[in-house]
């Protein structure tokens, strides 16, 4: 049975507690300390429960907890406390894992997460950055903040044209959106990602991989998914759904604690994911679905109000279903994506303000930039209306649905998507010619549609008189095809 000693020390403030109980059926005694100030007795009375051992409070100590398995060497100095786990096997706190990749931002929390780790897993941590397109001032000084929170090294991997030839153009070619308006773009960024992430962990020998996920998102699904697909013997180490850090001031105070330089940078009040297909918002003033966002929240696009009087044209080409040239120059697909960004955005293309339902259940409500992205979709849309017939337009846009929920939900890997993804690829093979669009304040029109493969024919479709389309065969058609609703009339007349 654990009691808890309370023992008056000389301060005032102070006080000393004494913690004793045997030591996990051992014959061994343990040694716990708490900071002394502002911890009340009723806390260490409630957390008798976690410990095993001999705990004392004072101003000033060293004490120690030992058993078979660990040592905890703790002191204290007036208010400050530092932790030093050390174990026989190199455990830590939670476990032994011998090596972790860790998805690194160099923001706050993946920082705080890399010395977590380490503590925690007794491991070694690598930490891998993804270049997607979000911007070279998101990847300056990350190696840098990396080996000073504790990692042993950064690998960074340019993914981008990776990111839009594999995972943005199948989308874009399956024409798939999710819930009418959200084109998909952190959706798609996360597995390719998380594969590059396999890959490092084979190449530097890992057992584990991590990400700084929340609980509440549709992302530590996706990256999680794609884990288990590629390589299920990996660990996988969600810090969000294990430890005690609730916040932002959490976050710092933990950092501090374990001299991990806090990043400087300005803390946004929107949560941004940015890519070279979109930026999305989040948070803020934007979590009330009534409010307007503010002007100078938007970074890829101008206001449509403050865009060019004047309009602009440019000619997408497209091969198989698929975005190969700008104006009749050929480019890379990121390129390609990267100046259509651009000319979009001067414009202020590409705007959606979106209340969506996350794969975990609760609505969110999203603000997205995705500028070059609704100009593809729109050219890709338009050809295939020239090229495709009515059933298969409408069976591909039923399977567009089924691709896009897959996508969002993290199911890229699947092989339900994989095999919708050859419907798709086999359909489109004749969807190649250009596309003109004009470019206005905000709104994308068509003006010119080419196809060598059109099913267009102007001389059938002409009101003039043709030799393949004889006006009077319509008759007979509308009599056949109209019989099911003439026998229901006949049927409630009594004829």
């Amino acid at each position: 049975m654990a009691e808890i000693i309370a023992t008056s020390l000389p301060s005032p403030s102070s006080s000393a507690f004494a913690f004793r109980s045997p030591l996990n059926g051992s014959s061994g005694t343990q040694n716990v300390a708490w900071q002394r100030t502002g911890l009340p007795f009723q806390e260490i009375y409630a957390q008798r429960s976690k410990l095993s051992g001999n705990g004392v409070l004072s101003n000033n100590f060293i004490a120690t907890r030992s058993s078979k398995k660990q040592v905890v060497r703790a002191g204290l100095s007036n208010d400050e406390q530092t932790v030093k786990t050390v174990d026989s096997n190199g455990a830590g706190l939670r476990g032994k894992l011998k090596k972790v990749v860790l998805a690194y931002s160099g923001g706050l929390d993946t920082s705080v997460i890399v010395p977590w780790l380490k503590e925690n897993y007794g491991c070694e941590v690598v930490c891998f950055t993804a270049d997607v397109g979000q911007g070279s001032i998101e990847l300056e000084g990350l190696e840098q903040k990396a080996k000073a929170s504790g990692a042993s090294q950064l690998v960074v991997k340019d993914l981008k044209e990776e990111f839009v030839k594999d995972y943005i153009f199948p989308c874009l070619r399956a024409g798939a959106i999710y819930e009418r308006k959200y084109l998909l773009g952190t959706s798609m960024a996360r597995p390719v990602i998380a594969k590059a992430m396999v890959n490092v962990a084979e190449e530097v020998g890992a057992d584990a991989v991590a990400h700084g996920c929340t609980g509440k998102g549709n992302d530590q699904v996706r990256f999680e998914l794609t884990f288990f697909s590629l390589n299920p013997e990996l660990k996988v180490v969600a810090p969000w759904r294990e430890w005690e850090i609730q916040g932002r001031e959490d976050a710092i105070e933990y950092a501090k604690k374990h001299n991990v330089p806090v990043p400087v940078t300005k803390k946004s009040i929107y949560s941004r994911d940015r890519n070279l297909w979109h930026l999305s918002h989040e948070g803020d003033i934007l979590e009330d679905p009534a409010n307007e966002p503010k002007k100078d929240m938007y970074m890829m696009s101008v206001d449509p109000e403050d865009a060019p009087d004047q309009p602009e044209y440019l000619e997408i080409g497209i091969e198989s279903g698929v975005p190969v040239s700008l104006n009749g120059k050929t480019l890379s697909p990121a390129t390609l994506l990267s100046e259509l960004n651009t000319i979009g955005g001067k414009h202020g293309i590409g705007r959606i303000d979106l209340v969506e339902n996350r794969l975990v259940g609760m609505k969110s409500r999203g603000v997205y930039e995705t500028p070059g992205g609704t100009i593809l979709f729109t050219a890709a849309q338009e050809l295939e209306s020239l090229t495709l017939d009515r059933e298969t337009i409408q069976v591909k846009d039923t399977l567009a649905l089924k691709y896009a929920e897959m996508v969002y939900a993290g199911r890229w890997f699947d092989p339900l998507r994989e095999s919708m993804d050859s419907f798709m690829e086999k359909i489109t093979e004749k969807t190649t010619g250009s596309v003109t669009l004009k470019l206005y304040k905000g709104s994308v029109s068509v003006t010119g549609r080419r196809s060598p493969y059109s099913l267009y024919r102007q001389d059938i479709s002409s009101f003039e008189g043709s030799e393949i389309y004889n006006q009077a065969d319509a008759a007979g058609f509308i009599r056949l095809y109209g019989l099911p609703m003439r026998v229901r009339a006949m049927l409630e007349k009594g004829i």
